[in-house]
């Protein structure tokens, strides 16, 4: 393959300007994405979906080829790609020095903008231990020290669902207050991930909260919130799925909406907790947001919020 390359960071215009002949603001085929990897390529792909972001007004096409090992394996990706020329960028995951080379030359053969995900890290590395890398493809990464912990907290989040269990409020990190589909259960279970143990609470008008919810430490409490409007357009969805149930009570109604995040609001300020606005915040920042809250609560009461085994707080 031949040489010299073009990096996808030569390609990057300056803030606010554009790539000369680029096809920015034209209407064109999507970004392909291809994603070279000597395992899954799950790497490459969750880069891939975070950048994809930054440019809402794109498509995109993923495209993974997992467990590329050898030369040919790569000859035949790019044989391909050249006979269907199109927009596309490329990443790539290899841990082999020689194969992440034969990459960046055939890119730049082709044109094409690319980045090595992997070869940065790996050279920081070698030069903060002084020692080489192995450079064993497809070597197991193996299970992390918190992996039980995660499952375990995730588990607890699932069996703590809608408050089904009042009596393990008192064994929970985080407690989740709020309307029905204002994000509870998601925001549970991925803190859940993280892991915390979390148990959320469905506040419904006319129905009193379970008694153990206001036994608990408050500073562990945290309220959701959603659009009114936003939370009937998932409702509705909701409705649908089930066929219809549901338009008679008044739990799709937009001004029944309402009147309930009203009173749940009264609920969750007889509760004294912070209140968190969920709508059109990630599931990520939504939990980010929960866990500053309730550290920040806890210690202004002497308190501290337990920080899950393998996670790391670097606090000012």
């Amino acid at each position: 393959m031949p040489s010299a390359c073009r990096s996808a960071r030569s390609a990057t215009p300056p803030k606010g300007g554009r790539i000369p002949g680029s096809t920015v603001g034209r209407v064109s085929e999507p970004l392909e994405i291809h994603v070279i990897a000597d395992s899954t390529g799950e790497t490459g792909a969750r880069v891939a979906r975070v950048v994809q972001t930054q440019f809402p007004d794109e498509e995109f096409r993923l495209l993974r080829h997992p467990r590329i090992t050898s030369l040919k394996d790569l000859f035949q990706i790019f044989e391909s790609l050249r006979e269907t020329p199109g927009r596309r960028v490329i990443l790539y995951t290899l841990v082999d020095q020689q194969l992440r080379e034969l990459v960046r030359m055939a890119c730049d053969e082709l044109g094409v903008a690319h980045a090595d995900l992997l070869g940065d890290a790996l050279a920081a590395f070698e030069q903060a231990t002084g020692r080489e890398a192995d450079e064993v493809m497809r070597r197991p990464v193996g299970v992390e020290a918190d992996y039980f912990v995660r499952i375990s907290a995730m588990e607890f989040a699932i069996r703590n669902d809608d408050g089904a269990m009042p009596a393990a409020l008192r064994e929970c990190d985080i407690c989740l207050v709020g309307a029905s589909r204002s994000g509870k259960t998601p925001l549970s279970i991925y803190l859940g991930y993280l892991g915390y143990k979390v148990v959320n609470v469905p506040l419904v008008p006319g129905i009193e909260p379970p008694r153990e919810l206001f036994g608990i430490d408050r500073w562990r409490i945290v309220g959701l919130t959603i659009d009114a409007e936003r939370l009937q357009a998932i409702r509705n969805r909701r409705v649908r799925g089930l066929g219809g149930f549901g338009t008679k009570d008044g739990y799709a109604n937009l001004v029944s909406i309402y009147d309930e995040l009203d009173e749940v609001g009264r609920i969750q300020r007889k509760l004294g907790c912070p209140i968190i606005d969920t709508t059109g915040l990630a599931l990520e920042e939504a939990a980010v947001r929960v866990i500053d809250v309730v550290d920040q609560r806890a210690r202004r009461v002497g308190s501290h919020l337990r920080e899950p085994a393998g996670n790391v707080r670097i606090t000012p």
